[in-house]
């Protein structure tokens, strides 16, 4: 079952408090009662804020146990030793996971302050001390490493999208480069006309047309001309099936599907490319793979199957869904994808009819 991060996190507070007050009344080491449940309240509460605050949770962390081990230095007490104390290493990763530059300095000479006052106040040997230092060190990379990982991840993200949107645009070109065409032919027309009637305004406004019509073509197939691509719709879809290698592949299409804009329809055949390719290459154990296209009067829906392990599906590191998902939203589409409730993988889009007319 799934659980909220912060789920989790109120679950590990509370595992802490308990722990340090079931530690405090029960266990011999434990000289100083009152510390040992004021640090691992401090503790329990670091724990809370450590995604949203964590140089916070950080600092009040580190800085509770170095008071409390000067506490019992000073009082000539042995030192308090917490096992729930070892929550400061989720504290840490949180600290360069999470945190900004100012925060992850801020917190680093917090914990630096902190392990020179345990240090000193409990001098067990150079050896503990290396080992302790390496073990913070570890964690705090781990964090920093999880952190790039996710940003390098988001970058490729966004690059995907990027992709898919540069693709959408070439080929929105076709159906605008279309409309233009249709405005210079008619404000040609009336050209003709206008100069046989000697209507010098009609003339000259349509001549305006004709121009600003004939430069916007121009510039359009200027700029995108060059990295066309070739369009596919509807009719490729048969071109998929022959093409799914040991898989079979059911191919239907019903409805009312005449007339589509070609927007439409080369993103419906993008979808169907990319989730047969995910079915073939990360769909554990498939051996079918149905493909239905249904067309009504306000939109056309896809829906791709297999009945493969779903679980298997999700493990791909590529970004096409990214791309699928952000070529149908721009359509004012929906897109959903995922296993099935029985055995296999779905991945659903619907997108209007009058998407990119």
């Amino acid at each position: 079952m799934y659980r909220s991060p912060a789920v989790r996190d109120r679950v590990l507070a509370a595992v802490v408090l308990l722990g340090a007050v079931v530690e405090a009344f029960s266990g011999y080491e434990v000289t100083w009662r009152p510390g040992a449940v004021v640090l691992g309240a401090v503790l329990a509460a670091a724990v809370l804020v450590r995604r949203s605050r964590p140089a916070t949770a950080v600092v009040s962390a580190f800085g509770t146990l170095a008071a409390v081990d000067l506490t019992t230095y000073l009082a000539g007490e042995p030192p308090v030793r917490l096992t729930a104390a070892v929550v400061v290493l989720v504290l840490l990763y949180a600290l360069f996971r999470w945190g900004s530059f100012r925060g992850v300095l801020l917190g680093s000479a917090s914990v630096a302050a902190g392990f020179a006052v345990a240090v000193l106040t409990d001098p067990t040997g150079v050896q503990d001390a290396l080992g302790g230092a390496t073990v913070l060190a570890l964690a705090g990379t781990l964090g920093a490493a999880v952190r790039v990982r996710v940003q390098a991840r988001a970058q490729l993200v966004d690059r995907a999208r990027l992709q898919e949107r540069e693709q959408l645009a070439r080929e929105l070109h076709d159906t605008v480069a279309h409309h233009v065409c249709a405005i210079v032919v008619q404000a040609q027309a009336g050209l003709v006309l206008g100069r046989r009637s000697c209507l010098d305004g009609a003339v000259d406004a349509l001549d305006a047309i004709e121009g600003e019509a004939t430069r916007t073509l121009s510039e359009m197939r200027a700029i995108v001309g060059g990295l066309r691509t070739e369009r596919h719709g509807l009719a490729d879809l048969e071109g998929l099936v022959g093409r799914s290698g040991a898989l079979q592949v059911a191919l239907t299409m019903t409805g009312d599907l005449d007339g589509l804009p070609p927007a439409v329809e080369s993103t419906i055949y993008r979808v169907a490319q990319e989730s047969l390719s995910n079915a073939t290459l990360h769909a554990s154990r498939a051996t079918r793979v149905s493909i239905e296209v249904v067309g009504t009067r306000s939109e056309v829906q896809l829906r791709v199957v297999d009945d493969g392990n779903g679980a298997s599906s999700t493990t791909t590191t590529g970004f096409g869904l990214v791309g699928m998902r952000e070529r149908v939203t721009l359509l004012g589409g929906t897109f959903t994808a995922g296993p099935r409730a029985s055995a296999g993988w779905a991945v659903c889009a619907e997108l209007p009819r009058g998407a990119a007319r």
